[in-house]
């Protein structure tokens, strides 16, 4: 069927409730509109399905949820794992308590019993309880930090990582034979909850997650010597940090935690911003004030989700605040951890500093530092998720720490997803250490730059919206893959590696190696002087991403040098388009 005919199939089948069709109808002089509403079904990628909410097939809906759900209850029943059931959690955008109500009937109608939390909860907690409870699964409604008119559905496997092959290809195809959305099954709650199938969840979860991450503190004594000094703002943004967050710093002994009141309260609006995402400045603007009202020493926000931490830290000889980047945070919070655990109990020998391939390489720096080794993964945390489980399973290679540039990070190994509130905790504690030692986290930053070198690592995101632009996106893919660039601006190319081919070439020699990763479309090009460049396709937004690093003598001359490449790489996708 062509979109104008499932159009009219959803205006005119009885299944479709009446606001669907009021919603529908109120579009029926804009073709352009019904054609992005039906053109495709929204699609159930390696991160499940991410899109605008709204009906239509190419939206989210409490019927595409119900079609991916079956499409994952399938899957379960294939592997016989519908006795282990599937945990559920939601955040605080529009629609997800129902969206998450949609998958557990569905879950349930199929004999699989759901485990829903009772209100909005982390994604990492989500992580957690599905290895926690024993499920096969677990489903986490969110878009994490997209503009409010979105909603996502993530799906975890066993192992507490979203999934990876071979459940992903599974979980995908099982969904695109649920053709019929009417033939999708649900059931009634009362009956449900009555029949056992579903269950609800919450403080039995929440408390042994708190303790996990207690567990992991290294230096409760500095803490607890400078918990009444110590000051730290931290904003929710409308989503699901504020409870843990402000619980497990409070139970740790930190005294002096501000939080941004008119960011405090779950509002899927999240009226203080255009989008709650924590690497964009806007959504600091009310922190930054708070925290020179109350002279604070880090500011903090975590995104609706709660698994990436956006970070400022205050330079007490400059007096003024500097903003993290995630590859920044993730490199302090993890120097800090190695460093004091080799201190107190020596590093393993088979010690491992995960980190994504798009991240900086100050990671392979600190791992030489410490005589750890450097493992690199796709882009993805369920690929870190994934290597922790391989360490687990061989007996070979102890996990420490793993982090990638998106802002995220996961310093124990209770879950297996990204947690932005372990790691709001444990830069607090780096914090309090740092301060014992009359340093700001900015002095430690500034330390590891001159230790490590002067690494300036960023990402341009070229956004290309509709039919038109998943054209451009794969235009540009398949121009740099059949032309890959043999100098970008004042830069060599020295190798070019193709993930979807699995090759790695010497620009030079020509010899070809293999990248020793699974297939993913994404192209990286090592540059002399220790510079790099990477382009990937968003997993979850219409965009192509550009990442690149360089290393400069300098914080001012590593600035200039990630400006110039920036503006080759933009140039040169210009180019393209």
């Amino acid at each position: 069927m062509n979109y104008k005919e499932l159009y009219s199939q959803w205006l005119e089948n009885p299944y479709f409730d009446e606001a669907t069709k009021a919603e529908l109808k109120g579009i029926a002089d804009d073709e352009k509109e019904i054609e992005e509403r039906f053109y495709m079904d929204l699609e159930f990628g390696t991160a499940g399905l991410r899109g605008v909410i709204g009906a239509g097939t190419n939206r989210m809906n409490i019927y595409t949820v119900r079609k991916a759900t079956q499409g994952l209850a399938n899957y379960i029943a294939s592997v016989n794992g519908q006795a282990k059931g599937v945990a559920i959690a939601f955040d605080s955008r529009r629609m997800s308590p129902e969206f998450a109500d949609e998958a557990a009937l569905c879950l349930a109608a199929n004999g699989i019993k759901a485990y829903v939390f009772e209100s909005l909860r982390p994604t990492p907690e989500l992580s957690y309880a599905v290895r926690k409870l024993g499920c096969i699964a677990g489903i986490n409604i969110t878009a994490s930090h997209n503009p409010p008119e979105y909603n996502g559905y993530k799906v975890y496997w066993e192992d507490g990582a979203q999934i990876t092959p071979p459940h992903d290809k599974g979980i995908m195809d099982e969904v695109k034979k649920v053709t019929d959305y009417a033939a999708v099954k649900t059931m009634d709650k009362e009956k449900a909850q009555a029949d056992g199938l579903y269950v609800t969840i919450g403080k039995d979860i929440d408390d042994p997650y708190i303790e996990e991450l207690k567990n992991l503190v290294l230096r409760q004594d500095c803490i607890d010597a400078m918990a009444k000094e110590l000051k730290i703002v931290y904003s929710p943004l409308h989503g699901t940090g504020n409870i843990p967050v402000r619980r497990v710093l409070k139970e740790l002994g930190f005294e002096n935690v501000y939080v941004v009141p008119e960011q405090e309260l779950p509002d899927g609006e999240f009226p203080t911003v255009s989008y709650p995402n924590p690497e964009a400045a806007e959504a600091f603007e009310l922190g930054l004030k708070l925290g020179k009202e109350v002279d604070a020493d880090l500011i903090l926000a975590t995104d609706p989700d709660a698994d990436r931490l956006g970070v400022y830290v205050k330079d007490t000889k400059a007096g003024e605040y500097h903003s993290l980047t995630g590859n920044m945070s993730g490199c302090l919070i993890g120097d800090y951890i190695i460093s004091q655990r080799k201190e107190q109990k020596g590093l393993p020998e088979d010690g491992a500093f995960v980190k994504s391939i798009v991240s900086t390489n100050m990671a392979d720096a600190i791992a030489e530092y410490y005589g750890i080794a450097l493992v690199e993964v796709l882009t993805g945390f369920k690929f870190i998720g994934q290597k922790i489980l391989e360490f687990e399973k061989s007996g070979k290679g102890t996990y420490l720490f793993g982090m990638e540039e998106s802002y995220g990070c996961l310093t124990g190994t209770y879950a297996r997803d990204k947690d932005a509130v372990v790691a709001s905790m444990a830069l607090c504690e780096a914090a309090a250490f740092y301060k014992t030692k009359n340093m700001t986290l900015w002095d430690a930053m500034i330390a590891m730059y001159e230790r490590y070198g002067y690494y300036k690592d960023d990402v341009q995101s070229v956004t290309l919206k509709g039919i038109e632009g998943l054209e451009k996106i794969q235009k540009i893919m398949n121009t740099l893959r059949e032309n890959a660039p043999t100098q970008i601006g004042d830069y060599q190319v020295v190798s070019a590696r193709d993930y979807k081919t699995g090759d790695i070439k010497d620009m030079k020699s020509g010899n070809v190696t293999p990248t020793g990763l699974p297939s993913s479309n994404v192209l990286y090009y090592d540059l002399n002087d220790a510079a790099w460049v990477c382009v990937r396709p968003s997993g979850t937004e219409p965009k192509v991403k550009f990442y690149y690093g360089v290393k400069g003598t300098s914080l001012a001359d590593a600035d200039e040098k990630s400006r110039e490449l920036g503006k080759e790489v933009l140039a040169m996708v210009d180019k393209m388009l």
